[in-house]
């Protein structure tokens, strides 16, 4: 099952989460909850909030294009991810204003009941809660991909319904797919 990966929303999203954390945090924790995010999203209604690619790394699952833009040190003039927020060494920090535009009520409320449930904790806290959920692995020093069929059948979707959420995702993907080849 693969979803269109949205920079502005992914950014958009970590500038809500710095935004409520006020302006800054460990970049790993940032990680932690933007995954949780995608998690909660993805579960409730079948589609993540970022579209990213999900893999289980050392300290727990992550989102793979997310961690490359955060740990990205040159980044490209027109980023977008970049221009909402940056890193400091370890830490993650809002740049500019927390801009909403392209989240939807829900995804706000999503992204703040994560932040409510764990933003409180500290970053390795929240590595040992995503330690827990059931669809990451252990993959030593390299990754593992996620499958989101994984977590939907963890979160107890029938066979039908992690059906039904595959062919939408693949009918999205397909029109995204053409649209960006007839550019």
């Amino acid at each position: 099952m693969r979803f269109v990966f949205d920079e502005r929303r992914a950014a958009q999203a970590a500038a809500r989460l710095l935004d409520r954390h006020g302006g800054t945090m460990p970049y790993l924790k940032l990680i932690k909850l933007l995954y949780l995010a995608d998690r909660a999203s993805l579960v409730e209604g079948g589609v993540p909030i970022t579209g990213d690619r999900l893999v289980s790394m050392r300290y727990g699952p992550v989102l793979s294009r997310v961690l490359d833009l955060i740990k990205d040190d040159c980044p490209a003039e027109d980023s977008i991810w970049h221009g909402y927020v940056a890193r400091k060494r370890f830490d993650a920090r809002l740049v500019g204003s927390a801009d909403n535009e392209w989240l939807s009520e829900h995804t706000m409320g999503i992204l703040d009941g994560v932040f409510d449930a764990y933003g409180c904790l500290g970053e390795w806290d929240v590595v040992a809660r995503t330690h827990a959920l059931p669809e990451w692995k252990d993959p030593g020093a390299s990754a593992i991909p996620i499958e989101p069929e994984d977590i939907l059948r963890y979160s107890g979707f029938s066979d039908e319904n992690i059906e039904y959420v595959a062919e939408q995702a693949a009918a999205v993907y397909s029109l995204h797919t053409t649209l960006e080849r007839m550019k």
